[in-house]
């Protein structure tokens, strides 16, 4: 099963998502007159000066804040410290590079996704705000292709964040602690079904009162960490971001192989990771954004811009800083490429770990990076289950929440106890069958965007 689910994958990464991904966005850089680039001062201002950790209850919505601290919820996930590393083992520290390039050109993307899962919300009878893509894949396509598209979104969306998606968070979760702490991963699992599950009951307004203090806090806690590795290695962060660019167009001189073979693997990497990491074009996080209360759709397109930007600029570069600056420069164990037996002992997981516990000591790095990761993915399955229930919802009305809600905390226990590979070779591959409606609508709907960004653009104006 591992092979065809990775030869799926590699098709899909290689050959359709990476080329998908840089049209969409450049397609929305250039329509929006790059609105990631005008625009995102208006979007972290937004961010910081709605900063709260009592936003209230919001009829069936949420604040502003509430919404992109849960979209940051599941955007910061294993994707910025599993992800990033497991990029950079495959294609080397260039795949840095081109998650920054991915991420560049999702901010525009993801601005058109906030401000269409604004404009097509609806509110159901219960008085609570439904949004999402499948509200505006339905919007651009009307009649039998329009609900073929957004149900096989839904469906892809519930089995990639729902399903698969919550086991790669348990699972990195369970193996980090596991490996910090000694504890057995299925206890793990047990602890966290049990705190999900009392989430989950709470509904929407009980998942944005934590997630709207839980993530500044590990924000915080994982920022000062990692600006702690790098004030110790500062000497080094030159030659860290050099070995970025360099890598980035000629990787094979660290991970082997032909110049075009290499340069195939760290490109497709840092696509795939990138994607994975902050979401944009996946059509996840506008469910979030869906809720928000706000003046404008253009509002909380600026703020879902910023929550890209928080994700990989900020928050997955420190990551990717700490294990390039301690791994692969000069004193490093990785410094002469991918050679002996040192390779065989490092994977996704504690590639981090190994690399903070260069400056924090092992036991320490270790436990710093896994009570990181746990904060991290378990923030991103309370936002996932959040994404995927509005999707169920979407397809089996409300009287399916229950049963997926049982059927999603099974899935969350197995994560602790399944196969790390597999686990995420069938997460990647939802993640990316998800792309391919929501891109067909974001295409389909340029006009509703561009036409909704001018009207904000001439009202400055005057």
């Amino acid at each position: 099963m591992l092979s065809v689910v990775q030869t799926i994958n590699a098709y899909l990464s290689d050959y359709i998502l990476v080329f998908l991904l840089v049209a969409v966005g450049l397609w929305y850089s250039i329509k929006t007159k790059f609105v990631q680039v005008r625009y995102l001062g208006a979007g972290l201002k937004k961010i910081f000066g709605d900063l709260s950790f009592k936003g209230g209850k919001h009829g069936g919505g949420m604040s502003s804040f509430q919404a992109v601290a849960t979209a940051i919820a599941a955007q910061v996930g294993t994707g910025n410290i599993v992800g990033s590393a497991g990029a950079i083992l495959t294609g080397g520290p260039g795949a840095i590079f081109w998650m920054w390039i991915i991420a560049f050109l999702g901010m525009a993307t993801i601005y058109a996704e906030a401000t269409l899962a604004q404009k097509t919300r609806i509110t159901d009878a219960d008085g609570n705000i439904q949004g999402g893509p499948v509200y505006y894949i339905t919007t651009a396509f009307k009649g039998g292709l329009g609900k073929f598209l957004a149900g096989f979104f839904a469906i892809a969306i519930i089995l990639a964040l729902g399903f698969f998606g919550c086991m790669v968070q348990s699972n990195s979760i369970g193996s980090t602690i596991e490996t910090a702490f000694g504890i057995p991963s299925w206890i793990v699992g047990v602890v966290l079904v049990i705190i999900c599950a009392f989430i989950f009951m709470g509904g929407v307004d009980r998942l944005a009162s934590v997630t709207e203090k839980l993530v500044p806090i590990m924000a915080a806690v994982f920022l000062l960490g990692a600006l702690g590795v790098l004030i110790v290695r500062i000497k080094y962060v030159p030659a860290t971001f050099a070995m970025i660019f360099k890598y980035a167009f000629a990787p094979q001189a660290i991970i082997g192989g032909g110049v075009g073979a290499a340069l195939k693997v760290a490109v497709s990497q840092g696509a795939k990771r990138g994607l994975f990491s902050n979401e944009a074009g996946m059509g996840s996080t506008p469910h979030a954004h869906a809720l928000a209360q706000v003046k404008t759709p253009h509002e909380q397109g600026t703020v879902a811009m910023a929550g890209v930007f928080i994700d990989t600029f900020v928050v997955l570069t420190l990551n990717a800083l700490v294990i390039i600056s301690t791994l692969y420069t000069a004193d490093g164990p990785l410094a002469g490429g991918y050679t002996g037996s040192v390779v065989d002992s490092l994977n996704k997981a504690n590639l981090a770990q190994t690399a903070f516990g260069v400056v924090y000591r092992e036991k320490i790095g270790a436990a710093f990076v896994a009570v990181c990761l746990f904060f991290f993915a378990f923030s991103t399955i309370l936002g996932w289950n959040l994404f995927a229930k509005i999707n169920v919802n979407y397809l089996f009305g409300t009287k399916a929440t229950k049963p997926f809600m049982l059927i999603a905390l099974v899935f969350i226990f197995l994560g602790t106890v399944a196969s790390n590979d597999l686990v995420w070779e069938l997460s990647d591959m939802f993640n990316q069958l998800m792309v391919l409606p929501n891109a067909i609508a974001l295409f389909a709907l340029t006009g509703m965007v561009v036409k909704s960004l001018d009207s904000i653009t001439s009202k400055n104006k005057k």
